[in-house]
């Protein structure tokens, strides 16, 4: 799949990795880019259309995407990530209202356009979603769930032509993780890798040296990996209409 000529919504797009893949989409020739933020984004590029979503406002959602013409590829980038220390039950509804319920609520409301398309639904998840970070527990379980949703999506929709991707990042240097004293790939070259992802139809995208060393190889390639195949053959066969 090429980006060029394509129509990317991409949530989060205010700051960071969102930012940055907006900017990458333009530069690979697509001819629309919906930049979702829950503020209006000012944009020089006259294919940049600002959308304003709240990731967890099912009515603003719905309202939003009456705006959206046509789609090709969906990225669920907003997310949030706060320290906890399981204490506080709050905390989990926050980032699962954020991280899980969002995501999936911005990709029921789009599916129409993306089924039409037979498009793309890209998912920034985590590689937290592996190996919790225990000073962000709730963070790490929320991505976990993000995840299983992702492959259930994957499998789901399969039928419908449409392809999900799951992006897994290790440190990315934006805001959210800025001052945790670890090394951390600029949002630049994570937003080309996820690009790359998509246009050579990885199903998992490991997008900075962290997380194609730690993980890429021995996740396409294990146990795990070969049981959600296995598992994905339990969804009834639906025929792609022509």
């Amino acid at each position: 799949m090429s980006i060029e000529g394509k129509t990317v919504l991409v949530t989060g797009a205010n700051r960071g990795l969102g930012q940055a893949l907006v900017d990458e989409a333009l530069r690979r020739g697509a001819t629309r880019v919906y930049a979702a933020s829950r503020q209006p984004i000012a944009h020089a590029d006259d294919r940049v259309t600002p959308v304003i979503i709240d990731v967890t406002d099912w009515a603003q959602i719905k309202r939003a995407v009456e705006s959206v013409e046509s789609l090709d590829i969906l990225i669920n980038n907003a997310g949030v990530s706060l320290p906890d220390d399981l204490s506080d039950r709050a905390a989990f509804e926050h980032h699962f209202d954020v991280n899980v319920y969002g995501p999936l609520m911005v990709t029921q409301a789009l599916l129409p356009s993306l089924t039409q398309s037979r498009g793309r639904i890209v998912n920034v998840i985590s590689i937290g979603a592996f190996a919790a970070v225990p000073i962000l527990p709730a963070y790490s379980a929320s991505k976990a769930a993000a995840f299983s949703v992702t492959q259930s999506l994957r499998a789901l929709l399969a039928g419908r032509g449409v392809k999900v991707h799951a992006v897994l990042p290790g440190p990315i240097d934006t805001e959210m993780i800025r001052d945790l004293p670890i090394p951390k790939t600029p949002p630049e070259a994570a937003a080309r890798a996820v690009f790359d992802g998509v246009e050579n139809e990885e199903e998992e995208i490991f997008p900075d040296p962290f997380s194609e060393m730690m993980m890429a190889e021995s996740w396409r390639t294990g146990a795990a990996k070969e049981l959600e195949r296995q598992n994905a053959e339990l969804v009834p066969a639906e025929p792609i209409a022509a």
